[in-house]
């Protein structure tokens, strides 16, 4: 979306994000402003705007940053459609146009992009984590709740590293304490006494077997291996 000083929708167009066509994108826009100031603006500053970004910051135009919240919050007083692309593009020309508070964006170093990509990328596994034992849980609730309400399995490691071999009351219970804190001291895990001590009480607490426990004990030891 461009737009003059006093608001006049010049030019409005759905643009690829490809560098060739970002390129003339800016060129046509420059042709358009025949010389005078040319003020761009947007509402990210990473990601899929990255191309952009930096086409613009190369080609020395001034690039100010708005945040999504802002948008957000300034599309409400605009008329149009609730949210569209096209709305949320006018809105962050206009604000560009009236604003005097939004921070230029500059070239970021290859140290600060590379801390934002480990950061985002732990984010994701933590993330990723959080939804495995959620699902463990939910599936152990289903069959097994002495067992999900036993262990924290956020924090235990050697819960864990129990239900890739374990996962049932009678298989619990046919193996033993002893059997069990054997197998566990094994593989290395922590106060494997206590653990198998644990798990069987757990499994002594329930005899009915419940409908579909044997598909969703494997599920459970599948995620328990992640």
């Amino acid at each position: 979306m461009v737009i003059d000083a006093e608001g006049k929708r010049l030019l409005s167009q759905r643009v690829a994000n490809d560098e060739a066509t970002l390129l003339k994108l800016i060129s046509t826009v420059a042709t358009m402003a025949d010389g005078g100031e040319v003020t761009w603006a947007i509402d990210l500053n990473a990601g899929g705007a990255a191309l952009l970004i930096t086409l613009l910051i190369a080609a020395d135009q001034r690039l100010l940053y708005i945040p999504g919240r802002t948008v957000h919050h300034a599309s409400g007083s605009y008329r149009g459609e609730g949210k569209t692309d096209a709305k949320d593009a006018a809105v962050i020309a206009d604000q560009a146009r009236m604003r005097r508070d939004l921070q230029p964006l500059r070239p970021g170093d290859d140290i600060a992009v590379e801390l934002r990509i480990l950061t985002s990328r732990r984010t994701d596994l933590v993330a990723d984590r959080t939804r495995t034992i959620n699902r463990l849980r939910a599936q152990l609730l289903e069959y097994f709740p002495a067992l999900e309400r036993a262990f924290d399995y956020s924090t235990s490691k050697a819960a864990l590293l129990l239900l890739t071999g374990y996962q049932t009351p009678d298989g619990l219970r046919r193996a033993g304490a002893a059997r069990l804190a054997a197998w566990l001291g094994k593989r290395k895990a922590r106060n494997a006494d206590a653990v198998a001590a644990k798990a069987l009480q757990a499994a002594h607490a329930q005899h009915t077997v419940i409908p579909g426990q044997q598909l969703a004990a494997a599920m459970v030891a599948r995620l328990a291996r992640r």
